[in-house]
């Protein structure tokens, strides 16, 4: 490489938070060229396992630790060259933003933090981390509230809609097992279908029980659909067949921009949640090590989570970011207040209306009322075959 050129860092990752002006600034302001690998969700997780050697930086989501940990394919952290660790809040570090908030299910984020001696994660702090936290959000889903059917409210919302025949034939649900499936029983439990001791991490009979439920709806014709990116998700409550879907952020975004009315459900059981961050490949060295761990302290600066502010994340050290936000946008996406002014989206346009307010409340509100977190569970494997055998039967019911 010729004396002066830039440091180049490969980021693999998916769509969603891999933002074109995220690398744009990076680049001005590190010094450094960055090397985005889009791919889907599972494809994105399978290079990750598998080829740690094609990228440096893997953004990725808690869960997926459980993956790319054990195959040896990223490497600690080391908290001490991360200038504003102490400014990342409690729900990443212990599992909570507020000791009043309920436990919850799933692959917690704290409880695959820290490194500890053995060289195994676990949440008894140490100086190493699997991946630095940064962008979280609480998911659930969306619909239509003018196609709303008879009898249903706002005040009674339930994962359980996802799955009642006044919808049938008009839903849509994510295809990847890991995520869809949580959805799917939440929205079996909500029905009263059948229990689950733990809904983040079911057993080989309670995951044939919730299979053999989506078999017999799906042979009901109930779904409609099925998507793997927001892309996907938006284009589908944009047509006249969806009125309700699991879904994004990014989705809620663009279709806000396109003028869509809809509602993000508040479910009375509580939102399905992830949280994000990036992890180092371990095949980083040298100057290359130097840059990524510029990059990880970069996206703690304030710029970048004021960027994920306006597609609707959070960012794990939200004080900092406030100074890039105006009081208005700080207003709207944290505090949960009316929009006093129109307000941009992350592509710098406008996006949200004067008098609108984000379904859920504030930060401390949406992240306190969780039921799960994203997760992999025990039996993944056997999970991921039923869940083809509901998809199958998917297909052929079209």
């Amino acid at each position: 490489m010729p004396n002066g050129s830039p440091i180049t860092l490969r980021v693999l990752g998916t769509s969603v938070t891999l933002l074109e002006s995220l690398r744009v600034r990076a680049e001005q302001d590190l010094g450094i060229r960055l090397v985005y690998q889009v791919h889907s969700v599972e494809q994105a997780q399978r290079i990750a396992v598998m080829q740690p050697d094609s990228y440096d930086l893997y953004d990725q989501w808690f869960h997926n630790v459980d993956f790319v940990w054990p195959a040896r394919a990223i490497q600690p952290i080391d908290t001490r060259r991360i200038a504003l660790w102490h400014e990342i809040n409690d729900l990443p570090k212990r599992g909570r933003l507020s000791a009043a908030d309920r436990p919850v299910s799933g692959s917690v984020p704290s409880e695959r933090l820290y490194v500890q001696h053995d060289g195994s994660l676990g949440s008894t702090v140490s100086d190493y981390i699997s991946m630095l936290p940064l962008t979280h959000n609480a998911d659930s889903f969306a619909y239509r509230p003018e196609r709303l059917p008879t009898g249903f409210s706002r005040d009674n919302e339930s994962w359980g809609w996802l799955l009642d025949p006044a919808w049938s034939g008009r839903t849509a649900l994510q295809s990847d097992a890991a995520i869809g499936a949580i959805d799917a029983a939440l929205a079996i439990q909500g029905m009263g279908l059948a229990s689950f001791k733990d809904i983040g991490n079911l057993s080989i009979e309670e995951i044939d029980s919730l299979a053999d439920v989506l078999v017999r709806k799906q042979r009901e014709g109930h779904f409609a659909a099925f998507w793997s990116d927001d892309e996907q998700a938006a284009q589908l409550m944009l047509s006249p067949t969806i009125d309700i879907e699991s879904l994004w952020s990014p989705t809620l975004m663009r279709l806000h921009r396109a003028g869509i009315k809809y509602r993000l459900a508040v479910p009375r059981e509580g939102y399905r949640a992830w949280f994000g961050g990036l992890s180092v490949s371990r095949h980083a060295r040298g100057a290359v090590l130097d840059a990524a761990y510029a990059f990880l302290n970069w996206w703690l600066s304030g710029w970048p989570g004021a960027v994920m502010a306006r597609q609707g994340y959070y960012i794990s050290n939200p004080p900092r970011s406030r100074d890039h936000l105006s009081d208005a946008e700080w207003d709207y996406w944290y505090a949960g207040k009316p929009a006093r002014e129109v307000l941009p989206g992350s592509d710098g346009e406008p996006l949200i209306d004067i008098g609108e307010m984000r379904d859920g409340g504030s930060y401390e509100q949406r992240m306190g009322h969780i039921a799960v977190w994203n997760s992999v569970m025990d039996e993944h494997n056997y999970l991921v075959r039923r869940w083809g055998d509901f998809l199958r039967a998917a297909n052929k019911g079209r």
